[in-house]
């Protein structure tokens, strides 16, 4: 922000004075030097130039308000508010005209960088994720009007809280951020030490360890009785709901990954809340209306139809070394008994390794070599051991059928990254509680039920003529009748299948850069 000449005759000064605070913010707007982004010029087009803080009530509901980011897992200290709590105290029109242009331009900028983060998020995702493709923030012009309502609102602190995303999730977050930090606030939670997993009925060193931890969280009902080292039914159904809040399966046995999720502590926890609280900032627009969300760290895909979950499913994702991607998009279209054209990184990591070790890899896969053009090749004509270092000009495609690796069922999204939905024909899967295993597309439990919502054709499309498609054997691809968004999201804190909050073991390793940008200054 521009300062004014030391003797007050600088041309903001004299702007203001022969043409009034309008003509001031107006000449500040135009020379670019007031700190803010383009929604702020909209903002005061729309208005006349008018000034808009000449209330002290104003101003100090606008500091309320940035005291009220905690809430959001957001720090009010980024804002300077104690400077902002002095330039909001002094009496506007007793402050030279400069002096209010300037006070005037900085809390309207303040502002618009409030609503920014609460609306929005503070980090920018395209930064974080080179697939980033969900819905931006408005333009300058929209956000400008956003601005107004804020500003015309009877209570601005209210308008700026209406900011935050609708949604019950969000609301479920901030709660337990609340709770966490109470939490936090009275210190670290007892470790539990490693080792052999415990089972209910079984008598350890480690129990009183585990029987701390828990009442630390607020277990009750933990003493252990006069044998302060077996593993009790109290502290096996403690066990369980500790377990249900981390997501992992409840079975009270107390092994590798129950441990090192109890020995996350109470502050790491609210900056889990925190990150999940700014990734749904981002999202919040596209889980508005009708959707389809993979909700990639609980294995599990839902459609919602007229607010109403009509669909839902196990699903398997991408392992760690081949993640599914946080996507928007759309099914385009059904392919019934699909086949399968194998993806460049599974054809280089899998089955060319496959085949050179084993001549019978494709035959046993049904699997065929073919060119660009669909011409068969002959897989015996092909140098196999240098195939990877040589470049492969070629395709393997495998034959469609229940067998196949899409299953009887592919859900052709628009995203040009070869990421869709399928069935498969390795439905056990379905079973494990942890089911990041596939090579990125996400495998659906219950596809033909989908299929039959998204064909919306009741009176073509029943569950019989829809098997009897299928049980031709023949590839075809099918339109769809409803236009659906879909949305692969990746969380590590959510609501499980009976509504309650749980948090999810970080299974691609994202939370870090998240935080690190959340907690990073804003320049």
């Amino acid at each position: 922000m521009g300062v004014a000449a030391a003797d007050g005759s600088g041309p903001e000064r004299l702007t203001a004075v022969r043409g009034g605070l309008p003509v001031g913010i107006e000449a500040r707007l135009l020379a670019g030097d007031y700190g803010g982004d383009e929604s702020v010029q909209a903002f005061y087009r729309q208005r006349g130039f008018q000034p808009v803080w000449s209330s002290p009530e104003r101003s100090h509901e606008l500091i309320a308000a940035l005291d009220a980011l905690r809430d959001h897992g957001l720090d009010p200290a980024e804002f300077d508010v104690d400077a902002l709590r002095a330039e909001a105290s002094l009496p506007a029109a007793g402050l030279p005209p400069e002096r209010q242009v300037e006070r005037e331009l900085r809390l309207t900028g303040t502002l618009a960088r409030l609503v920014q983060q609460i609306r929005y998020g503070k980090v920018d995702p395209r930064g974080l994720y080179r697939m980033w493709n969900f819905s931006l923030p408005e333009q300058a012009f929209e956000r400008g009007l956003r601005l107004a309502r804020v500003v015309d609102a009877p209570s601005l602190q209210a308008a700026v809280e209406a900011q935050a995303p609708d949604l019950p999730l969000y609301r479920e977050l901030q709660a337990a951020l609340q709770h966490y930090r109470a939490l936090a606030a009275l210190g670290e939670w007892p470790k539990v030490p490693g080792g052999a997993t415990l089972r209910p009925g079984e008598r350890s060193a480690r129990v009183p360890a585990l029987r701390a931890r828990l009442a630390a969280e607020g277990e009750d009902g933990l003493p252990g009785g006069s044998d302060p080292t077996r593993y009790d039914d109290a502290l096996a159904e403690a066990v369980m709901r500790f377990q249900q809040r981390a997501g992992l399966a409840a079975d009270a046995a107390v092994g590798r990954q129950t441990v090192e999720a109890l020995n996350i502590g109470p502050a790491q926890r609210v900056d889990q809340i925190r990150v999940n609280l700014e990734r749904l900032r981002w999202v919040a627009r596209d889980m508005l209306g009708d959707h389809l969300m993979v909700d990639i760290t609980a294995y599990q895909a839902s459609l919602l139809l007229g607010g109403q979950n009509v669909w839902s499913s196990r699903v398997v994702v991408g392992k760690s070394a081949r993640e599914t991607p946080a996507l928007l998009d759309s099914v385009q279209h059904l392919v019934f008994n699909p086949k399968w054209v194998v993806p460049p990184t599974i054809l280089r990591e899998d089955v060319i390794p496959g085949v050179a070790r084993n001549p019978a890899y494709l035959a046993d896969h049904r699997m065929r070599v073919v060119d660009r053009s669909g011409q068969a090749v002959d897989p015996a004509l092909i140098d196999w051991q240098n195939a990877r270092r040589s470049g492969f000009p070629y395709m393997i495609v495998q034959e469609s059928g229940a067998d196949g690796s899409l299953g009887r069922i592919k859900f052709s999204l628009a995203n040009p990254y070869s990421i869709y939905l399928h069935d498969t024909n390795a439905r056990s899967l379905f079973r494990r509680d942890t089911r990041a295993l596939s090579s990125g597309c996400v495998r659906l439990e219950k596809p033909q039920e989908l299929a039959l919502i998204l064909l919306d054709d009741a009176a073509r499309w029943t569950p019989e003529t829809l098997e009897a498609a299928l049980a031709t054997g023949k590839t075809r691809s099918v339109p769809v009748g409803r236009d659906i968004p879909v949305l692969l999201h990746y969380a590590t804190a959510g609501l499980d299948d009976a509504g309650r909050f749980q948090f999810r073991p970080d299974i691609y390793d994202r939370d870090a850069a998240v935080l690190a940008a959340l907690n990073a200054a804003v320049r």
